[in-house]
């Protein structure tokens, strides 16, 4: 990972749960110049980031050089909130941790 990236491990997780749902997750360069094209076209429909602390949260809106780009239909996408429910339900035990991510932490006074 190069640039602003981060190799963080949310984001690897998010890439791993989506590879094990069938996306093909292609890592790489991205133009924000194609990205706006992409938006005027209609062929954004999801963007989302990953961090420790907001786990996946969906961005609505990009603004490049003055123009504004809106995602879907401001609501949160269904990928953007399966990755949300699925992550934040293995860390609560709300779901089975599939992965073996979780690790009990025992409380010592």
């Amino acid at each position: 990972t190069v640039g602003t990236v981060l190799p963080g491990v949310t984001r690897r997780s998010c890439i791993e749960l989506l590879k094990d749902w069938g996306y093909d997750v292609i890592e790489g360069k991205l133009a924000i110049a194609d990205i706006m094209q992409a938006a005027r076209e209609g062929k954004l429909e999801e963007v989302f980031g990953t961090g420790t602390a907001a786990v996946v949260s969906p961005v609505k809106e990009l603004v490049w050089k003055g123009e504004h780009a809106y995602i879907g239909d401001g609501k949160i996408g269904p990928v953007t909130q399966k990755l949300y429910d699925t992550m934040t339900g293995m860390q609560w035990g709300k779901i089975p941790d599939t992965k073996g991510w979780i690790v009990p932490v025992e409380k010592k006074y």
